[in-house]
């Protein structure tokens, strides 16, 4: 019951989302650091550097950005190979630079972190494994084979060994920490984005499905006067050809048809939100509609209603919000997907609170990703059982996600749990033993009963 699917989101590459003209940007931040530190280090410190080759390596990367400058337009984002190749000249200039200036003696040996952090938020894995290693050889390379810092006396500057040691290792940890983290981060980010997303698109359709009730009203209305001109005109029809019973027939048929017309158009318009009765219902009548969509799938869906300790016996009346209908119907949609034959749904009320309990028969929430239910993109391993048993199912994790923020949205709090240890015996469980989820609302938020009427509805003027 943690899978649902979701055919409109579609996860592109990552680094399609990051333009050009960004790490374009950063590169000359890059090179005006190194330029100053080039600058102080011969100037203030006196030291003795190449600057010949110092400056021949900045210039390699100012020459690439004016490249990438002329070349590609402003808005260009950057294709997988794309990135990777300007984020592995930039490992190499830069570790050509530490070269040059002393190897891992060079405190700013540190910013090679930099790149493979960049590349862990805009590259794919593998991409971001190859970048990490890349610049690990390189660090291990110049904190062996590099030219020494000298002072203007020719005096070496190197620090101790076990600080040398230190400091590489604290680079290599550092690599490879920052890349995970920033990696872990990007992608808990996106997925939130695109699970948003999907929840946005499917409010916005359940808010179109709701508001279509009103046009529908608006349509009976405005076809009810044509059709009683109709009905009119074949009455008058009908008295005129008592001597033509073949065409007296026709004339009657006509009738027939607008009177049925008629009242199928007063039934549509009943239902239109025109009524304002209709934007409010007991609290049975919401969770039905929002669950039938899903009672005929070949499960057995159970309803109960009936108040907690405390309660009222008159049932609840509800606000019929979209966001409701919606997260209900997608909670008892996992639940009838996963279940084995049988699907309950209970409400109970008290005079402060609502509660929803959906619970199934199925093997439950798998213990590895009960804790991280809600979030996007939580998908468990499919079992050879479950693919026998649905074999077209390929959910993106969404479901749950889509029902909780819409849930939460309208006030309420959920919680997950399973009715029995999934690791017992099939004889071992009870009759509800599957999965288990609750939400609990303030009867406040959610309640549509009040002691003033609720308005006048719409005139129809024919």
């Amino acid at each position: 019951m943690a899978d649902t699917s979701s055919d409109q989101i579609v996860r592109g590459t990552r680094s399609d989302w990051v333009r050009l003209r960004t790490l374009v940007t950063l590169r000359w931040i890059a090179i005006t650091g190194q330029i100053i530190a080039i600058t102080m280090a011969q100037r203030l410190y006196n030291l003795q550097l190449e600057l010949g080759l110092c400056y021949l390596a900045v210039g390699a990367s100012v020459i690439a950005n004016l490249i990438a400058v002329s070349i590609f337009p402003e808005n260009k984002r950057l294709t997988e190979s794309e990135a990777v190749s300007m984020i592995l000249f930039d490992i190499c200039q830069l570790s050509f630079l530490i070269f040059l200036t002393g190897g891992l003696n060079n405190p700013f040996a540190l910013l090679i972190l930099a790149p493979v952090t960049i590349s862990a938020t805009v590259l794919q894995l593998q991409s971001t494994v190859f970048l990490g290693v890349v610049s690990l050889t390189l660090t291990t390379l110049v904190g062996i084979y590099h030219i020494p810092l000298r002072t203007a006396e020719g005096f070496i500057l190197r620090i101790p060994d076990i600080f040398l040691f230190g400091f590489w290792s604290a680079i290599v940890i550092g690599v490879v920490f920052i890349a995970i983290y920033a990696r872990r981060v990007t992608v808990e980010m996106h997925s939130m984005s695109e699970a948003l997303l999907a929840t946005q698109m499917a409010l916005a359709r359940e808010q179109k499905l709701t508001d279509l009730g009103g046009v529908v009203a608006a349509a009976a209305h405005e076809l009810g006067t044509p059709l009683a001109t109709i009905k009119l005109v074949s009455a008058e029809l009908m008295e005129e050809l008592e001597k033509n019973p073949e065409l007296k027939e026709d004339a009657q048929l006509i009738r027939d048809q607008a009177d049925r017309c008629r009242d199928i158009l007063q039934s549509m318009g009943r239902a239109g939100k025109s009524d304002l009765h209709m934007r409010t219902a007991p609290l049975s009548t919401v969770v039905q509609e929002a669950a039938e969509p899903h009672t005929d799938r070949g499960k057995d869906v159970h309803f109960m209603f009936e108040p907690a300790t405390g309660g009222e016996a008159k049932h609840p009346l509800l606000y019929r919000r979209p966001e409701i209908i919606h997260g209900i119907r997608n909670l008892v949609q996992n639940a009838v997907d996963f279940s084995a034959e049988n699907v309950w749904i209970e409400g109970s009320w008290t005079e402060t609170e609502i509660v929803i309990r959906i619970t199934d028969d199925g093997p439950g929430f798998p213990s590895q990703v009960i804790g991280r239910l809600g979030d996007p993109f939580v998908r468990r391993r499919r079992s050879a059982e479950d693919r026998a048993r649905r074999p077209g199912y390929e959910g993106m994790g969404l479901g749950l996600f889509i029902a909780k923020t819409l849930l939460e949205r309208s006030g309420a709090e959920l919680a997950f749990a399973n009715g029995s240890d999934p690791f017992l015996a099939a004889s071992e469980r009870t009759k509800k033993s599957g999965a288990i989820v609750e939400a609990v609302w303030a009867r406040r938020k959610i309640s549509a009963e009040s002691k003033s009427a609720l308005g006048q509805n719409t005139a129809i003027r024919a």
